[in-house]
């Protein structure tokens, strides 16, 4: 294979991270043509397209693979050029991380806060369903995720972290109103729900495991914001999955009550990233096995 032209590949990445040719020419300071004269080398030395023109612009399966090895190449001489020049102004590194949104709202903050209070450090978290996270990886857009999946990528590493678990929670006053003659299907059928957003299926798959009951067989709000769904079950909105880490003073307090204390969702998380890490991301990813192992304990 002919060697890769990195100054094609900044053309590319450019391209995607803005999501506009134009915006990657100005960003370049080159003219919108010759950034669309680099793409065209770029897919003429691997004879396929590389970018979708879709809305948003999208990369070829080919064009992830080559945007990861750049991104991963960019990320290593950030971290270098710090270690060489130690006393020259260094650019921000930045660190692209998935997450769902339950470890955001949980421990993941704390894990990281002692390398966030040592600049310079960019952090660009991209929230997405734990199942769906992976996606961003495989697609060169992060070099780290918190996954359900335990089978690493080809070029990434992954540790299992440990079990979040999720309760189906609701505020007394909710109960009382929706739940007088305990908690059943025909109850369930009525009451209001949370999801995250259109494709979680935790949510589903619990109703339907332990009462019956099918998508769309029961009302259910859409909020993509776990601390939405703390929120709405305290004001008595609704009944929805919280991770336990996440209310444990609201239980304690008698806030929130614990619906089905016999059968508790689990989900294990994994870190993945890239296997090619050093310095800072090497940290990142000590400090989160570390915190998340910490935070992440079965019962």
């Amino acid at each position: 294979m002919k060697a890769l032209d990195y100054k094609l590949l900044l053309a590319l990445d450019a391209v995607m991270q803005e999501q506009n040719f134009e915006r990657a020419a100005q960003r370049l300071h080159l003219t919108q043509s010759a950034i669309s004269q680099r793409i065209k080398q770029l897919e003429q030395q691997f004879a396929e397209p590389l970018i979708i023109r879709s809305q948003p612009l999208r990369a070829t399966e080919l064009g992830q693979k080559l945007l990861a090895h750049y991104r991963q190449v960019r990320q290593l001489e950030l971290e270098l050029a710090g270690e060489l020049s130690p006393e020259a102004p260094q650019l921000p590194v930045r660190v692209s991380i998935a997450i769902n949104a339950d470890s955001l709202a949980t421990w993941f903050l704390p894990a990281l806060a002692p390398l966030l209070e040592q600049p310079p450090i960019e952090l660009n978290l991209l929230v997405d369903d734990e199942s769906r996270t992976l996606d961003k990886v495989r697609e060169g857009q992060a070099f780290g995720a918190i996954s359900l999946q335990p089978q690493p990528l080809a070029g990434c590493c992954v540790d299992e972290l440990g079990e979040m678990h999720y309760l189906l929670t609701a505020s007394p006053a909710f109960v009382a109103r929706h739940f007088p003659q305990g908690l059943n299907a025909a109850a369930l059928a009525k009451a209001p729900a949370v999801a995250f957003d259109q494709r979680d299926d935790m949510h589903v798959s619990f109703m339907a495991r332990h009462f019956g009951l099918a998508p769309g067989g029961y009302p259910c709000h859409t909020v993509r914001s776990s601390e939405a769904f703390v929120a709405m079950a305290e004001q008595g909105l609704a009944y929805c999955l919280i991770p336990e880490l996440q209310i444990r003073q609201q239980l304690a307090q008698g806030l929130l009550l614990d619906l089905c204390p016999d059968n508790h969702l689990v989900e294990r998380l994994y870190w993945h990233r890239w296997v090619l890490e050093r310095g800072l991301h090497k940290q990142i990813s000590s400090r989160l096995i570390q915190q998340g192992r910490r935070a992440l304990q079965p019962r």
